[in-house]
Protein backbone atom coordinates (compact mmCIF):
# COMPACT_ATOMS: atom_id res chain seq x y z
CA UNK A 1 0.00 0.00 0.00
CA UNK A 2 1.37 3.38 -0.91
CA UNK A 3 1.39 6.34 1.47
CA UNK A 4 -1.16 8.16 -0.69
CA UNK A 5 -3.52 5.19 -0.54
CA UNK A 6 -3.16 5.01 3.24
CA UNK A 7 -3.89 8.72 3.63
CA UNK A 8 -7.01 8.36 1.50
CA UNK A 9 -8.30 5.50 3.64
CA UNK A 10 -7.44 7.39 6.81
CA UNK A 11 -9.42 10.44 5.68
CA UNK A 12 -12.59 8.37 5.24
CA UNK A 13 -12.24 6.33 8.42
CA UNK A 14 -15.23 6.45 10.80
CA UNK A 15 -16.29 4.24 13.69
CA UNK A 16 -19.95 5.29 14.05
CA UNK A 17 -22.93 6.69 12.18
CA UNK A 18 -22.19 10.42 12.10
CA UNK A 19 -25.68 11.28 10.81
CA UNK A 20 -27.40 10.06 13.98
CA UNK A 21 -24.93 11.64 16.43
CA UNK A 22 -26.77 13.71 19.11
CA UNK A 23 -25.51 17.23 19.67
CA UNK A 24 -24.44 18.60 23.02
CA UNK A 25 -27.46 19.26 25.23
CA UNK A 26 -29.72 16.69 23.54
CA UNK A 27 -30.97 13.53 25.21
CA UNK A 28 -28.46 10.70 24.85
CA UNK A 29 -25.45 12.93 24.25
CA UNK A 30 -22.16 11.08 24.63
CA UNK A 31 -18.78 12.79 24.52
CA UNK A 32 -17.22 9.56 23.24
CA UNK A 33 -19.91 8.79 20.68
CA UNK A 34 -17.43 8.79 17.80
CA UNK A 35 -15.50 5.84 19.25
CA UNK A 36 -18.16 4.22 21.44
CA UNK A 37 -18.41 1.01 19.29
CA UNK A 38 -14.66 0.57 19.57
CA UNK A 39 -14.68 1.09 23.34
CA UNK A 40 -17.46 -1.46 23.84
CA UNK A 41 -15.79 -4.19 21.80
CA UNK A 42 -12.19 -3.66 22.86
CA UNK A 43 -13.06 -2.99 26.50
CA UNK A 44 -14.89 -6.29 26.97
CA UNK A 45 -12.15 -8.23 25.15
CA UNK A 46 -9.37 -6.72 27.27
CA UNK A 47 -11.26 -7.54 30.46
CA UNK A 48 -11.98 -11.17 29.55
CA UNK A 49 -8.64 -12.12 27.95
CA UNK A 50 -6.41 -11.94 31.04
CA UNK A 51 -7.19 -13.00 34.62
CA UNK A 52 -6.08 -10.24 37.05
CA UNK A 53 -3.31 -11.03 39.51
CA UNK A 54 -3.40 -10.01 43.14
CA UNK A 55 -1.67 -6.62 42.79
CA UNK A 56 -3.15 -4.01 40.44
CA UNK A 57 -2.14 -0.43 39.65
CA UNK A 58 -4.41 2.54 38.98
CA UNK A 59 -2.69 5.51 37.38
CA UNK A 60 -3.03 7.97 34.52
CA UNK A 61 -1.15 8.40 31.28
CA UNK A 62 -1.18 11.09 28.60
CA UNK A 63 -1.40 10.91 24.81
CA UNK A 64 0.67 13.44 22.91
CA UNK A 65 -1.39 15.49 20.44
CA UNK A 66 -0.81 18.11 17.77
CA UNK A 67 -3.56 20.66 17.64
CA UNK A 68 -6.05 22.39 19.91
CA UNK A 69 -8.83 20.10 21.14
CA UNK A 70 -11.34 20.64 23.91
CA UNK A 71 -10.48 17.35 25.73
CA UNK A 72 -6.78 18.32 25.91
CA UNK A 73 -5.59 18.67 29.52
CA UNK A 74 -2.79 20.78 30.98
CA UNK A 75 -0.76 18.72 33.48
CA UNK A 76 2.23 20.76 34.74
CA UNK A 77 3.53 17.97 37.01
CA UNK A 78 3.79 15.41 34.19
CA UNK A 79 6.62 14.99 31.65
CA UNK A 80 4.01 15.53 28.92
CA UNK A 81 2.38 18.76 30.04
CA UNK A 82 -0.36 18.92 27.42
CA UNK A 83 -2.21 15.94 26.04
CA UNK A 84 -5.25 13.71 26.26
CA UNK A 85 -5.70 12.07 29.65
CA UNK A 86 -6.39 8.35 30.11
CA UNK A 87 -6.86 6.46 33.39
CA UNK A 88 -5.73 2.83 33.33
CA UNK A 89 -6.04 -0.28 35.50
CA UNK A 90 -2.95 -2.43 34.85
CA UNK A 91 -1.38 -5.54 36.30
CA UNK A 92 1.51 -4.63 38.62
CA UNK A 93 3.65 -7.58 37.55
CA UNK A 94 3.21 -7.85 33.78
CA UNK A 95 1.85 -4.41 32.80
CA UNK A 96 -1.28 -5.82 31.12
CA UNK A 97 -4.02 -3.17 30.83
CA UNK A 98 -7.38 -4.51 32.02
CA UNK A 99 -9.38 -1.30 31.61
CA UNK A 100 -8.94 2.25 30.41
CA UNK A 101 -11.13 5.30 30.95
CA UNK A 102 -10.87 8.31 28.65
CA UNK A 103 -11.29 11.81 30.06
CA UNK A 104 -13.11 14.21 27.76
CA UNK A 105 -14.29 16.82 30.26
CA UNK A 106 -15.47 17.43 33.80
CA UNK A 107 -18.90 16.18 34.76
CA UNK A 108 -21.38 18.38 36.59
CA UNK A 109 -21.23 16.36 39.83
CA UNK A 110 -17.40 16.39 40.01
CA UNK A 111 -17.05 19.38 42.30
CA UNK A 112 -13.64 18.36 43.72
CA UNK A 113 -10.61 16.36 42.68
CA UNK A 114 -11.43 13.62 45.20
CA UNK A 115 -14.85 13.18 43.58
CA UNK A 116 -13.21 12.61 40.19
CA UNK A 117 -10.74 10.10 41.63
CA UNK A 118 -13.50 8.29 43.53
CA UNK A 119 -15.61 7.92 40.40
CA UNK A 120 -12.68 6.79 38.25
CA UNK A 121 -11.43 4.09 40.64
CA UNK A 122 -14.89 2.64 41.32
CA UNK A 123 -15.59 2.41 37.59
CA UNK A 124 -12.22 0.76 36.86
CA UNK A 125 -12.60 -1.98 39.51
CA UNK A 126 -16.24 -2.78 38.71
CA UNK A 127 -16.48 -6.58 38.53
CA UNK A 128 -13.70 -7.27 41.07
CA UNK A 129 -15.91 -6.99 44.16
CA UNK A 130 -15.23 -9.62 46.81
CA UNK A 131 -11.97 -10.87 45.24
CA UNK A 132 -9.67 -8.99 47.68
CA UNK A 133 -7.22 -7.64 45.14
CA UNK A 134 -4.61 -5.10 46.24
CA UNK A 135 -4.93 -1.73 44.49
CA UNK A 136 -2.06 0.74 44.38
CA UNK A 137 -2.72 4.32 43.28
CA UNK A 138 -1.18 7.77 43.57
CA UNK A 139 -2.23 10.77 45.64
CA UNK A 140 -4.73 11.97 43.02
CA UNK A 141 -7.09 9.09 43.90
CA UNK A 142 -6.28 8.09 47.50
CA UNK A 143 -8.74 9.32 50.12
CA UNK A 144 -10.37 7.95 53.28
CA UNK A 145 -13.91 7.66 51.78
CA UNK A 146 -12.54 5.79 48.76
CA UNK A 147 -10.61 3.24 50.83
CA UNK A 148 -13.66 2.70 53.03
CA UNK A 149 -15.79 2.11 49.94
CA UNK A 150 -13.25 -0.35 48.55
CA UNK A 151 -13.14 -2.24 51.84
CA UNK A 152 -16.92 -2.61 51.73
CA UNK A 153 -16.55 -4.05 48.21
CA UNK A 154 -13.88 -6.53 49.31
CA UNK A 155 -10.80 -4.75 47.91
CA UNK A 156 -7.62 -3.58 49.62
CA UNK A 157 -5.84 -0.38 48.62
CA UNK A 158 -2.69 1.60 49.33
CA UNK A 159 -1.27 4.90 48.19
CA UNK A 160 0.02 8.35 49.23
CA UNK A 161 -2.52 11.04 49.89
CA UNK A 162 -2.95 14.72 50.58
CA UNK A 163 -3.08 15.19 54.38
CA UNK A 164 -5.60 18.02 53.99
CA UNK A 165 -8.32 15.77 52.59
CA UNK A 166 -11.46 14.94 54.51
CA UNK A 167 -11.11 12.10 57.01
CA UNK A 168 -7.33 12.18 57.41
CA UNK A 169 -6.31 12.09 61.14
CA UNK A 170 -5.54 15.50 62.61
CA UNK A 171 -2.71 14.05 64.72
CA UNK A 172 -0.72 13.18 61.56
CA UNK A 173 -1.13 16.48 59.77
CA UNK A 174 2.12 18.43 59.17
CA UNK A 175 1.31 21.18 61.66
CA UNK A 176 0.96 18.60 64.48
CA UNK A 177 3.75 16.21 63.52
CA UNK A 178 6.54 18.72 63.13
CA UNK A 179 9.89 17.98 61.56
CA UNK A 180 10.84 14.30 61.24
CA UNK A 181 14.23 12.71 60.82
CA UNK A 182 14.84 10.46 57.75
CA UNK A 183 13.26 7.07 58.45
CA UNK A 184 11.12 8.33 61.36
CA UNK A 185 7.37 7.79 61.02
CA UNK A 186 4.07 7.89 62.91
CA UNK A 187 0.98 5.79 62.32
CA UNK A 188 -2.68 5.79 63.31
CA UNK A 189 -5.19 2.99 62.87
CA UNK A 190 -8.98 2.98 62.71
CA UNK A 191 -10.50 -0.37 61.88
CA UNK A 192 -8.59 -1.78 58.90
CA UNK A 193 -7.44 1.65 57.78
CA UNK A 194 -3.86 2.69 58.61
CA UNK A 195 -2.57 6.25 58.15
CA UNK A 196 1.19 6.81 57.99
CA UNK A 197 3.38 9.91 57.87
CA UNK A 198 7.13 9.56 57.34
CA UNK A 199 10.16 11.41 56.04
CA UNK A 200 11.99 10.08 53.00
CA UNK A 201 13.22 12.66 50.50
CA UNK A 202 10.30 14.75 51.75
CA UNK A 203 7.28 14.38 54.02
CA UNK A 204 5.01 11.60 52.77
CA UNK A 205 1.47 10.84 53.97
CA UNK A 206 0.04 7.44 53.13
CA UNK A 207 -3.23 5.53 53.56
CA UNK A 208 -3.47 1.74 53.38
CA UNK A 209 -5.86 -1.07 54.16
CA UNK A 210 -3.56 -3.98 53.26
CA UNK A 211 -0.87 -3.67 55.95
CA UNK A 212 -0.65 -3.70 59.73
CA UNK A 213 0.92 -0.80 61.67
CA UNK A 214 4.34 -1.06 63.25
CA UNK A 215 5.89 -3.34 60.60
CA UNK A 216 9.08 -1.82 59.21
CA UNK A 217 11.16 -2.90 56.22
CA UNK A 218 14.51 -1.83 54.90
CA UNK A 219 14.50 0.09 51.65
CA UNK A 220 17.52 0.83 49.43
CA UNK A 221 19.59 3.79 50.53
CA UNK A 222 22.41 5.91 49.16
CA UNK A 223 26.04 4.93 48.88
CA UNK A 224 28.80 6.41 50.98
CA UNK A 225 31.44 8.57 49.34
CA UNK A 226 34.99 7.53 48.62
CA UNK A 227 37.48 7.15 51.42
CA UNK A 228 40.15 9.69 52.22
CA UNK A 229 42.74 7.69 50.29
CA UNK A 230 40.54 7.50 47.18
CA UNK A 231 40.09 3.73 47.52
CA UNK A 232 36.70 2.67 46.06
CA UNK A 233 36.70 -0.44 48.24
CA UNK A 234 35.46 1.67 51.14
CA UNK A 235 32.11 2.24 49.36
CA UNK A 236 29.24 0.68 51.29
CA UNK A 237 25.47 0.82 50.97
CA UNK A 238 23.05 1.10 53.83
CA UNK A 239 19.29 0.76 54.10
CA UNK A 240 16.68 3.18 55.35
CA UNK A 241 13.89 2.00 57.61
CA UNK A 242 10.53 2.44 55.90
CA UNK A 243 7.02 1.47 57.01
CA UNK A 244 5.38 -1.43 55.23
CA UNK A 245 2.77 0.62 53.27
CA UNK A 246 5.48 2.61 51.50
CA UNK A 247 7.49 -0.51 50.69
CA UNK A 248 4.44 -2.19 49.17
CA UNK A 249 3.66 0.96 47.22
CA UNK A 250 7.19 1.21 45.79
CA UNK A 251 7.23 -2.47 44.78
CA UNK A 252 3.82 -2.57 43.07
CA UNK A 253 3.17 0.94 41.72
CA UNK A 254 4.65 0.17 38.32
CA UNK A 255 1.94 -1.50 36.24
CA UNK A 256 0.94 1.55 34.20
CA UNK A 257 4.59 2.55 33.75
CA UNK A 258 5.38 -0.89 32.30
CA UNK A 259 2.44 -0.63 29.93
CA UNK A 260 3.48 2.87 28.81
CA UNK A 261 7.05 1.73 28.29
CA UNK A 262 5.91 -1.07 25.96
CA UNK A 263 3.37 1.13 24.19
CA UNK A 264 5.82 3.96 23.47
CA UNK A 265 8.48 1.72 21.89
CA UNK A 266 6.91 0.98 18.47
CA UNK A 267 3.78 3.05 17.97
CA UNK A 268 1.49 2.93 14.98
CA UNK A 269 -0.64 5.87 13.87
CA UNK A 270 -0.14 9.36 12.55
CA UNK A 271 -0.87 12.92 13.77
CA UNK A 272 -4.32 14.02 12.65
CA UNK A 273 -6.84 16.84 12.96
CA UNK A 274 -9.49 14.84 14.85
CA UNK A 275 -9.10 14.22 18.58
CA UNK A 276 -10.91 10.88 18.54
CA UNK A 277 -8.38 9.38 16.14
CA UNK A 278 -5.67 9.79 18.76
CA UNK A 279 -7.78 7.54 21.02
CA UNK A 280 -8.25 5.12 18.12
CA UNK A 281 -4.50 4.70 17.59
CA UNK A 282 -4.01 4.54 21.36
CA UNK A 283 -6.32 1.52 21.57
CA UNK A 284 -4.67 -0.12 18.55
CA UNK A 285 -1.26 0.13 20.25
CA UNK A 286 -2.74 -0.97 23.56
CA UNK A 287 -4.25 -4.10 21.99
CA UNK A 288 -0.91 -4.99 20.41
CA UNK A 289 0.88 -4.60 23.75
CA UNK A 290 -1.73 -6.70 25.56
CA UNK A 291 -1.47 -9.43 22.93
CA UNK A 292 2.32 -9.46 23.32
CA UNK A 293 2.02 -9.74 27.12
CA UNK A 294 -0.45 -12.63 26.81
CA UNK A 295 1.90 -14.48 24.45
CA UNK A 296 4.88 -13.86 26.73
CA UNK A 297 3.02 -14.93 29.87
CA UNK A 298 1.41 -18.00 28.31
CA UNK A 299 4.79 -19.33 27.16
CA UNK A 300 6.61 -18.41 30.41
CA UNK A 301 9.15 -16.33 28.54
CA UNK A 302 9.97 -19.02 25.96
CA UNK A 303 9.94 -17.87 22.31
CA UNK A 304 7.17 -19.17 20.03
CA UNK A 305 7.70 -21.98 17.55
CA UNK A 306 9.75 -21.06 14.50
CA UNK A 307 11.77 -18.32 16.22
CA UNK A 308 15.50 -18.97 16.16
CA UNK A 309 16.66 -15.99 18.22
CA UNK A 310 17.52 -15.93 21.90
CA UNK A 311 14.81 -13.50 23.02
CA UNK A 312 11.41 -12.85 21.48
CA UNK A 313 10.94 -9.09 21.87
CA UNK A 314 7.99 -6.84 21.15
CA UNK A 315 9.63 -5.81 17.88
CA UNK A 316 9.63 -9.43 16.67
CA UNK A 317 6.00 -9.75 17.75
CA UNK A 318 4.91 -6.65 15.82
CA UNK A 319 6.76 -7.79 12.68
CA UNK A 320 5.07 -11.19 12.84
CA UNK A 321 1.70 -9.60 13.47
CA UNK A 322 2.11 -7.38 10.41
CA UNK A 323 3.11 -10.37 8.31
CA UNK A 324 0.05 -12.32 9.44
CA UNK A 325 -2.26 -9.39 8.70
CA UNK A 326 -0.76 -8.91 5.25
CA UNK A 327 -0.71 -12.63 4.46
CA UNK A 328 0.40 -13.55 0.96
CA UNK A 329 -1.14 -10.46 -0.62
CA UNK A 330 1.14 -8.32 -2.74
CA UNK A 331 0.34 -5.71 -5.34
CA UNK A 332 1.20 -6.46 -8.97
CA UNK A 333 3.71 -3.64 -9.35
CA UNK A 334 5.29 -4.15 -5.98
CA UNK A 335 5.49 -7.89 -6.58
CA UNK A 336 7.29 -7.45 -9.89
CA UNK A 337 9.79 -4.99 -8.44
CA UNK A 338 10.45 -7.19 -5.42
CA UNK A 339 10.87 -10.33 -7.55
CA UNK A 340 13.30 -8.66 -9.91
CA UNK A 341 15.30 -6.97 -7.18
CA UNK A 342 15.66 -9.73 -4.60
CA UNK A 343 15.66 -12.92 -6.65
CA UNK A 344 17.64 -11.92 -9.72
CA UNK A 345 20.66 -14.12 -8.90
CA UNK A 346 19.06 -17.48 -8.17
CA UNK A 347 15.26 -17.54 -7.85
CA UNK A 348 15.23 -21.23 -6.99
CA UNK A 349 17.02 -20.55 -3.70
CA UNK A 350 14.01 -18.51 -2.54
CA UNK A 351 11.38 -21.10 -3.48
CA UNK A 352 10.48 -19.73 -6.96
CA UNK A 353 9.59 -22.67 -9.22
CA UNK A 354 7.51 -23.22 -12.30
CA UNK A 355 4.38 -25.04 -11.09
CA UNK A 356 0.82 -25.62 -12.17
CA UNK A 357 -1.19 -22.64 -10.99
CA UNK A 358 -4.78 -23.52 -11.95
CA UNK A 359 -6.91 -25.56 -14.31
CA UNK A 360 -7.80 -22.49 -16.33
CA UNK A 361 -5.13 -20.85 -18.43
CA UNK A 362 -4.38 -17.16 -17.96
CA UNK A 363 -2.20 -14.64 -19.72
CA UNK A 364 1.54 -14.91 -19.25
CA UNK A 365 2.83 -11.91 -17.36
CA UNK A 366 6.19 -11.88 -19.11
CA UNK A 367 4.62 -11.98 -22.57
CA UNK A 368 2.12 -9.27 -21.56
CA UNK A 369 5.00 -7.01 -20.54
CA UNK A 370 6.47 -7.46 -24.03
CA UNK A 371 3.16 -6.72 -25.76
CA UNK A 372 2.45 -10.36 -26.68
CA UNK A 373 -0.57 -12.49 -25.79
CA UNK A 374 0.13 -16.05 -24.63
CA UNK A 375 -1.77 -18.04 -22.03
CA UNK A 376 -0.55 -20.75 -19.67
CA UNK A 377 -1.75 -22.83 -16.72
CA UNK A 378 1.76 -22.76 -15.22
CA UNK A 379 3.44 -20.02 -13.27
CA UNK A 380 5.25 -19.02 -10.05
CA UNK A 381 3.22 -19.33 -6.83
CA UNK A 382 5.60 -17.10 -4.89
CA UNK A 383 5.06 -14.22 -7.31
CA UNK A 384 1.43 -15.28 -7.99
CA UNK A 385 1.76 -14.86 -11.77
CA UNK A 386 1.20 -17.14 -14.78
CA UNK A 387 4.22 -17.79 -17.02
CA UNK A 388 4.88 -19.81 -20.16
CA UNK A 389 6.81 -23.07 -19.89
CA UNK A 390 9.54 -21.78 -22.18
CA UNK A 391 12.03 -19.12 -21.16
CA UNK A 392 9.50 -16.77 -19.63
CA UNK A 393 10.19 -18.05 -16.09
CA UNK A 394 13.90 -17.20 -16.05
CA UNK A 395 13.39 -14.02 -18.08
CA UNK A 396 10.69 -12.73 -15.71
CA UNK A 397 12.81 -13.32 -12.59
CA UNK A 398 15.75 -11.43 -14.03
Amino acid sequence: MTARRFEKLNQNLHLCDRLSEPTKGELGYDGLYKIRPLLDIVGSTMWEAYLPNRSLTVDECAIATKGRFSPTQYMPSKPLRKGLRVWMLCDSRSGYCHRARLYVGKMSDDATTSAVGHRVVTSLVRGLEGRYHHLFMDSFFTSVPLLQRLLQDGLYACGPTNPNRRGYPDALKPRNVGKLAPGEFYQCQRGNLVATVTRDAKMVSCLSSNSAPGIVGIGPGKRDGEGSDGDCSSLSSFGIARPLPLLLYQENMRGVDLCDQLRECYQVGRPCKKWWRYFLWFYVNLCIVNAYIILRESRSGAPPAGFNGKEFTQRHFRVRLAQQLIGDYQGARGMERAARKRHADSPLEYGHRLERMSERSRRCRNCTNKGLRHESVFGCKICNVHLCRGGCFSEFHK
